[in-house]
């Protein structure tokens, strides 16, 4: 078993990091201890790092805004959310197709940056992320969808996720519901699926 300078020593050694995010850095609001000495460092070091989320919530932008009100000063361009991976998955399998969302602004926007359109009546898809937009008239639609022929996708797997006052449903279970009411399988972007 290694001593503890010894694994610093390791970490030391390293160029680049890939750094969860939601339960790691932060809960909800609040910052974890030392988060930012450890980000601080990164940064003195000139270390390569990527903050990674399953939260399809929030654009890269908005991560970096959130982060510097909890007091890190870290660019839009290290962070990559499952939105952006869902998005990027979605062109790759059907180039500027359309999707019915259940989700926030962050996956909304990831999906139209790569050409997709919002589509409520006949989708290619339809995709779930977190939303507190998700109701029984959502639900309802999602399912009639995916009836209708719409694959379904999710941008993670995750069933809950760390908040600040304890666990929240996350997008696995709220897209079992569709699942189960319709027979078919999502498929799931976020880590850890390999896309």
């Amino acid at each position: 078993m290694k001593s503890k300078e010894e694994t610093l020593r390791n970490i030391r050694k390293k160029h680049a990091f890939i750094i969860d995010m939601d339960g790691v850095i932060y809960h909800g609001n609040v910052l974890l201890p030392g988060a930012a000495q450890f980000v601080d460092w990164l940064k003195r070091q000139n270390k390569r790092f990527l903050f990674l989320t399953n939260s399809s919530e929030r654009s890269p932008e908005e991560l970096s805004q959130k982060m510097a009100r909890l007091g890190i000063d870290v660019g839009p361009g290290h962070f990559y959310s499952s939105a952006l991976a869902t998005a990027a998955f979605l062109a790759n399998q059907k180039p500027n197709g359309s999707a019915y969302v259940i989700g926030e602004p962050g996956l909304i926007h990831a999906l139209y940056r790569v050409g997709y359109t919002m589509n409520n009546i006949n989708p290619d898809y339809v995709v779930v992320g977190e939303a507190s937009s998700y109701n029984l008239d959502t639900l309802i639609k999602a399912v009639r969808l995916v009836i209708g022929g719409a694959k379904l996708v999710g941008t993670n797997p995750d069933l809950t996720g760390p908040g600040e006052g304890g666990l929240v449903p996350a997008c696995g279970a709220l897209v079992a519901p569709i699942e189960l009411a319709t027979g078919r399988k999502a498929y799931f972007v976020g880590k850890p699926i390999p896309s």
